[in-house]
């Protein structure tokens, strides 16, 4: 079970601090940076030992294709233009700025909130043990282009049609790559509409390049494309638009007015 240590307050720019099996490097970061109340100090010091694991780094599962990829956008990332996005399986880790919607909400809702946060959880893309049999994915971001680019390689637990990978994979991977371009550029958005064309069924343990591109912004929505190719260009699996809607922070209660 987590627990959330509400008693420590905001450190640095409002990030909470956090016990759990380890603090992700952004709370690492504030709490370092920060003078900590006494009470807390036992417990921080044994945090901040364990790191955060970054999935989105290679492991054995990866085929020669998967570390291809990996190497070519790790090297074109080295003048700046891209960036590869760290992936966590806990979402305060993978998502830090979601803090920052905990920290806004009325006190009600966040103790209710919290109740569900201190079960035991993980990232739906993040949720299996065993590396290689689920999700293997990696994200480069260009943020001038307004893009990311995601490698994906899909384990055998992902099966639906004998030797495939099962519509609803493709469609959390979909989901993810764009929603991940319209929360790296627009900050905390959520899914409003996701529509996706299936082309070409993709073949368990192949590698496949999903990306999308932010296409325009109207108000609080936040309109995106991408596509699933295969890793050479020459098959496309699967097309996608997406909507998704920028989240504002809920407005702490205030107390009725009195009369004039």
């Amino acid at each position: 079970m987590h627990l959330v240590l509400r008693s420590c307050g905001r450190l640095g720019a409002g990030w909470a601090c956090r016990a759990a099996p380890r603090c992700g490097p952004r709370a690492q970061r504030a709490l370092l940076g920060s003078a900590l109340m006494p009470a807390c100090n036992a417990t921080i010091h044994i945090r901040l030992s364990e790191q955060a694991k970054d999935y989105a780094l290679p492991n054995s599962s990866w085929s020669q294709e998967m570390m291809a990829q990996f190497n070519k956008y790790t090297e074109m990332s080295k003048d700046g233009k891209w960036k590869r996005l760290p992936s966590y399986r806990d979402v305060l880790d993978h998502m830090p700025s979601y803090q920052d919607l905990l920290d806004h909400m009325p006190e009600k809702m966040r103790r209710e909130h919290v109740k569900i946060m201190d079960k035991e959880r993980r990232m739906f893309l993040r949720s299996f043990d065993e590396e290689g049999q689920g999700f293997e994915y990696v994200m480069f971001m260009n943020p001038t282009e307004k893009r990311i680019v995601c490698v994906f390689q899909p384990g055998p637990f992902l099966e639906g049609p004998p030797g495939f990978t099962h519509g609803g994979s493709i469609a959390s991977i979909l989901d993810s790559t764009l929603g991940g371009c319209a929360i790296s550029l627009m900050g905390r958005v959520m899914t409003a509409n996701l529509s996706i064309n299936f082309k070409n069924p993709v073949p368990l343990g192949s590698v496949v390049l999903a990306e999308s591109r932010l296409d325009k912004v109207e108000g609080k929505k936040v309109f995106v494309s991408g596509q699933m190719r295969s890793s050479d260009g020459e098959t496309l699996h699967a097309e996608a638009t997406g909507l998704f809607i920028q989240l504002v922070p809920p407005k702490a209660s205030q107390p009725p007015k009195g009369p004039k």
